[in-house]
């Protein structure tokens, strides 16, 4: 049968460590490119773009990089909020001193500077562990958001605090500001999240990502075989707070185009929930990320549809509902299935190659 990989062999290292080592998974994901590529740009609306699909795309990038720390580094952090605060400021900044440079160098460059100061707010993990590097990182979220607020350089002294973006183009077509189409916002998206998550996943599979899960599974004896804690934990938050800081950057000049940090960085707006994500999606999972990204942002356009639109409850109902599924989920995940959703995806393709025989 199609979904079956019966007769599939492999007969070099290389083909097995293969990405997508069954044909099926590799059809499936080439489809969904062609599909999001080709397809979706045709079709998108403003709607799509700014409640489901730059949302999803941008929460997506930010649950990747904390998956990175957080699942395969095994380095807890509650500071997300703050390091996209960093990557969206850092953008504000180098578009108001560099007014011609591409707004994809922008964005990497953003995400080079957020991964500077993680690094400089990791320095901690080298000492502490656990609940007290959880501390530290949330810690660095209210320092960062105070930061952003009391020194009025980084809003270019406006009176009001908030900073607003520029029109940027690629190829003559704006991907920012508010006469950006659609489609363009949505590829510019895309493109990024699809060539970084192939780099995490690449990254995870080489010898810095093995030894971010030694340090993660236990940083005593990674250390006592040869794994450098000091480097590893580093690399670890260098890299998460670039992706995370990319995800800022986007959630800043392609998503809502204009913000005040206080509230769009809030713990309880960015922080809390991309660490949801990672938890309900699978933690130590690149399809978690996504997963988990999806279930986030459609949760709360489900519960307006069924409680408010053909209830008819209150919008403030359904935002009752949606916290209360989001901790009920993270207890049953956490007890009964860590690895989250990714695993339960991985159980259902074990369950349909071995169907109809018992085991």
């Amino acid at each position: 049968m199609i979904y079956k990989e019966t007769g599939q062999f492999k007969s070099t290292y290389e083909s097995d460590h293969s990405i997508f080592p069954l044909i099926q998974d590799k059809i499936a994901f080439n489809i969904l490119m062609l599909v999001a590529f080709l397809v979706v740009p045709f079709f998108i609306d403003s709607y799509w773009e700014k409640a489901i699909l730059i949302p999803f795309l941008i929460y997506s990038m930010a649950a990747i990089g904390l998956n990175i720390l957080t699942g395969y580094c095994g380095q807890v952090s509650l500071g997300t909020g703050g390091f996209m605060a960093v990557g969206a400021f850092a953008t504000y900044k180098i578009m108001t001193f560099f007014p011609e440079l591409n707004i994809m160098i922008i964005v990497l460059l953003s995400g080079v500077i957020t991964a500077f100061v993680g690094i400089l707010f990791g320095l901690p993990s080298l000492r502490i562990k656990g609940f007290y590097l959880a501390v530290a990182t949330l810690a660095s979220q209210f320092f960062i958001i105070w930061l952003f607020n009391k020194v009025p350089w980084f809003y270019n002294y406006s009176d009001t605090g908030q900073i607003t973006v520029s029109e940027r183009t690629m190829f003559g077509v704006a991907v920012t500001g508010a006469n950006a189409p659609p489609y363009a916002t949505y590829l510019f998206c895309l493109i990024l999240v699809v060539v970084l998550g192939f780099a995490a996943k690449n990254m995870i599979r080489s010898k810095i990502g093995r030894s971010w899960m030694a340090i993660r599974d236990m940083d005593i004896a990674a250390e006592i075989i040869g794994v450098p804690p000091l480097k590893t934990k580093l690399s670890a938050f260098a890299i998460s707070s670039f992706y995370i800081g990319i995800a800022g950057s986007l959630y800043f000049a392609v998503y809502l185009g204009a913000l005040e940090v206080t509230e769009s960085f809030d713990i309880m707006a960015i922080s809390f929930p991309v660490l949801f994500m990672i938890i309900i999606g699978g933690l130590g999972s690149m399809l978690g990320s996504f997963l988990g990204a999806a279930f986030i942002v459609l949760l709360p356009i489900f519960l307006k549809n069924v409680m408010v639109d053909l209830i008819g409850l209150s919008a403030v109902t359904a935002k009752h509902f949606e916290i209360t599924i989001w901790g009920l989920l993270m207890v049953v995940f956490l007890i009964l299935e860590p690895h989250g959703l990714a695993r339960l995806w991985s159980i259902a393709k074990e369950k349909l190659r071995k169907w109809p025989f018992p085991y």
